[in-house]
């Protein structure tokens, strides 16, 4: 018989009320529940780094030097309170010890690298050992290590500097020599809030930068030179031949992009093919970074373990993916060696090796514990890394990955039988490049916020770009400069690098057609530190949990969204050198006023900040200005007449007939309401921007607080030969020579218009 189910009787609709009223009374039990799920897979540990990172950049932020002595006896008391504390109250105390050591680290770590900078611009003869020389098609760039600067003391010698050599050095890294440089100290921040360039090359030893005003000499009678520096200079020779190798047996720009990729030497690629691979989103493949390390150590792993994989014997008896994973460590820390050892460079190298010890240690190698580990390390050597778009971008990356992989994995779809017509080789094809697609695309909305922030530029097909590109450098390019590497000692390494140029060739192909994409390039507007901040808070609580604490992400999320109006532009900008002017004029558009060299390398900074798409060179940034020697004049948005005087005897002349005037003079002679800046405040607060109030009066933000005196931050005395415009390059203009700063200025120095300024008939 057939037995029938009691009836059932037919739901009662619940009210919304009904249905929310049982939320709230559960929502601690909710709550404990994630908790317990982050704590069962030991997520909080994660949050060590980012407590370390918050403390290196509190050391950052302060207004002067904190004591090192004070901050370790403040990690002490919180390790005591770690120790004495239970449950969540330790993990609190424990973020605290993590953020004071970040704090006391910073502190360390600026104390053993200060070095001397010169007071002022000036030019000299300097003595000194080449560390490394980088070739360009026009001039050398030298790294010298100072033994000696005429005019300065032993104590106010800077202890490396960076100079540029007209045409092709003949003389190999190492060598000591004499020359006669015009030298000047690095440049600050281009704009309040930018990256700070004086800081950078402050980590790096880098008191001046200049250039070379006549030969460079061999320095007779020069002191053995320290046996560290002679085998850094003979490893940079070694590069140095090996970059014209491949850019002579590949030729042109796929010569020069190969060769870069190979040795990270980078001053050969024309400016034409680093603009192609910017705007496609391509230029990180000729930075030796993350993609670089990865891929070499990903490659020497499969191909060790393949090779061991062939004999039985050893694939029964030995560990060979142990042997495979060691063998690989060895091969990136050569790499990286042979690369130049560059701040990204060094970071990838331990993120990858601690990736690779995993496995001999019997762990999954891509984890994010992996990754929080490798972050405390690289901070713990260079605490600096994370202010750079370099560090950021690549945690941000990798971090998004493994997340993403973790998410994926749960609901991936068994694998098909034998007669799927997915299975096999098509099968894993398909799913290999579905996998670099799905990476970029992840890859690329991680980093893309990093990119706007630091670069105030987005490229908006870099999608395509990488999704088209990556595949031919994961497949062709990197395996090809594996196997170049290791045939080149041998001389058999000439086919090696002509399969690669055939791989670059396609990669520049990629590049020049998504760089001709109208809007390739899109100005992204200066993102301000709280909101750069909240975002990246957001990306923490999205990316770190591993349950739905996820949802926590939404609330800073929507405060970085409502904090994107754009406030007001600035009316006026004045560059800390006082020899570049960007102001409001007629119609409201900006307009340059600029005396000296090529005002280009700031206004491409400048120009996307300020979300004006311009180009540096646009010629209508020069509207409405009149300059002759003595200054420049312009009408502003409101009216007034803006005069920029440079010397003494214009500022006296403007002072009766201009409305506002701004001078890198020291002003004693014009009411001071109507000098909103001059050379002392420049020098106090450095590059400034400049909003007019209704009562006639200005708000000013600077790239330096008038309070703050950080080592980075002192500012030089200007030279009286800088005025006249007879003295060495801008700091910002020198700045060009650092490396991954001398394609971000184009074209050589533009005098501007003769023509004479407003009242000066």
């Amino acid at each position: 018989m057939k037995t029938h189910a009691a009836a059932r009787p037919a739901p009662v609709p619940a009210s919304p009320i009904r249905l929310a009223l049982p939320v709230w009374p559960r929502l601690p039990a909710v709550l404990a529940e994630w908790l317990a799920l982050e704590a069962s897979r030991r997520t909080g540990f994660l949050w060590f780094p980012v407590a370390y990172g918050v403390g290196i950049l509190a050391y950052f932020t302060l207004p002067a030097e904190p004591s090192l002595r004070a901050a370790l006896l403040l990690a002490g008391l919180f390790g005591v309170l770690a120790g004495l504390a239970a449950s969540w109250r330790r993990w609190l105390a424990l973020l605290a010890l993590f953020a004071s050591l970040g704090m006391s680290i910073a502190t360390f770590r600026t104390a053993i690298v200060e070095a001397p900078v010169p007071d002022r611009a000036r030019m000299a003869e300097v003595q000194g050992f080449i560390e490394t020389i980088d070739f360009t098609p026009q001039r050398s760039r030298i790294l010298l290590r100072v033994h000696r600067i005429e005019g300065l003391a032993p104590a106010e010698t800077p202890f490396r500097v960076k100079i540029g050599v007209p045409g092709h050095l003949a003389l190999p890294s190492g060598s000591p020599v004499t020359l006669k440089a015009s030298l000047a100290p690095p440049a600050g921040a281009a704009l309040p809030g930018g990256f700070d360039f004086r800081r950078e090359a402050f980590f790096r030893g880098i008191g001046a930068i200049g250039y070379a005003i006549g030969p460079v000499r061999p320095w007779a009678g020069a002191p053995e030179p320290p046996a560290a520096l002679s085998r850094l200079a003979q490893l940079d020779e070694a590069r140095n031949l090996l970059t014209r190798r491949i850019a002579e047996i590949i030729g042109g720009p796929a010569g020069a992009v190969a060769a870069a990729l190979v040795t990270g030497k980078r001053g050969l690629i024309p400016d034409d093919a680093n603009e192609a691979l910017r705007l496609s989103g391509l230029y990180h493949i000729v930075s030796i970074s993350g993609l670089h390390m990865v891929l070499a150590a990903g490659v020497l792993f499969w191909t060790l373990r393949a090779g061991l994989a062939l004999s039985t014997r050893l694939a029964l008896r030995w560990p060979i993916r142990k042997i495979a994973a060691f063998g690989a460590m060895l091969g990136a820390t050569a790499y990286c060696l042979f690369a130049g050892s560059e701040v990204a460079t060094i970071r990838s190298l331990i993120m990858t090796l601690v990736m690779l010890g995993a496995i001999l240690l019997d762990r999954p190698a891509l984890a994010m514990r992996n990754l929080a580990l490798s972050a405390l390390i690289v901070l713990t050597l260079q605490p600096e890394a994370l202010l750079g778009p370099s560090f950021q971008m690549s945690y941000a990356a990798v971090a998004a990955l493994i997340a993403a992989q973790g998410l994926w994995r749960p609901g991936r779809p068994e694998t098909e039988g034998e007669n799927s017509p997915f299975a096999g080789w098509p099968r894993r094809i398909l799913a290999a490049f579905a996998g670099i697609v799905i990476t970029t695309i992840v890859a690329s909305l991680a980093t893309a916020p990093f990119a706007a922030y630091h670069f105030y530029r987005v490229n908006p097909f870099g999608l395509i770009g990488n999704a088209l590109g990556i595949p031919l450098v994961s497949l062709v390019v990197m395996p090809a400069a594996v196997a170049g590497s290791l045939l080149y000692p041998f001389g058999l390494d000439e086919p090696i690098w002509r399969l690669m140029g055939h791989g670059i060739r396609g990669v520049m192909v990629v590049a020049e057609w998504v760089s001709g994409f109208d809007k390739a390039s899109l100005p992204a507007p200066l993102i301000r530190h709280s909101q750069f901040g909240m975002l990246i808070l957001a990306m923490a609580l999205l990316i770190l949990p591993v349950s739905r604490l996820r949802a926590l992400a939404i609330m800073p999320f929507a405060l970085w969204l409502a904090s994107l109006a754009m406030p007001a532009r600035p009316d006026l900008i004045v560059h800390e050198n006082g020899r570049i002017l960007l102001a409001r004029g007629e119609g409201g558009a900006y307009r340059v006023l600029a005396f000296g060299p090529s005002p280009d390398f700031v206004l491409a900074q400048w120009l996307p900040a300020l979300a004006d798409p311009r180009l540096p060179k646009a010629p209508d940034l020069k509207d409405g200005v009149r300059c002759d020697r003595l200054g420049c004049t312009l009408r502003l948005v409101d009216g007034r007449w803006l005069a920029f005087p440079q010397r003494p005897e214009a500022l006296r002349e403007d002072c009766a007939r201009a409305d506002i005037l701004v001078t890198p003079l020291e002003n004693r002679i014009c009411p001071a309401e109507r000098v909103p800046v001059d050379g002392q405040k420049l020098r106090q607060l450095g590059t400034l921007w400049l909003w007019a109030k209704p009562d006639g009066s200005w708000q000013m933000e600077g790239t330096r607080a008038a309070r703050h005196h950080r080592p980075w931050q002192r500012m030089p005395v200007e030279a009286e030969h800088q005025r006249d415009g007879k003295g060495p390059e801008s700091p910002a203009e020198a700045l060009k020579s650092e490396p991954g700063m001398e394609n971000r200025a184009s074209g050589p120095a533009d005098p501007g218009p003769a023509i004479n300024s407003a009242g000066r008939d």
